[in-house]
């Protein structure tokens, strides 16, 4: 069965990832950006014209831990769109290489 609690880390996790069409979950906040990495994925879709929501998982040992399970990516950010995993900072600048992030994002 499932763990006690699990099942409704699930549900919020799936309602997070939902929350906004596109959504990245970070450390820090745009603008307070705590990793280098996080900073960068920040700039590089508000220089795509990407509008997306954010979560700062340092603030959520809970969610942080139960997104790398969930998504099976172990290190932030991640972003999701559409309630998927899209990838990290690497997947992201490959895709705008490609001229293909939009599409993955469904913009």
């Amino acid at each position: 069965g499932v763990a006690e609690g699990e099942g409704d880390l699930n549900t919020r996790l799936a309602q997070l990832v939902s929350k906004e069409p596109v959504m990245l979950f970070m450390k820090g906040a745009p603008g307070a950006e705590r990793c280098g990495f996080s900073r960068t994925i920040v700039a590089l879709l508000q220089d795509q014209g990407v509008k997306f929501g954010t979560f700062d998982i340092l603030g959520d040992e809970e969610v942080r831990q139960g997104l790398k399970e969930l998504s099976k990516w172990p290190t932030f950010p991640q972003l999701y769109a559409k309630g998927k995993l899209v990838g990290g900072l690497d997947v992201v600048k490959e895709l705008i290489e490609g001229d293909e992030l939009q599409g993955e994002l469904g913009m």
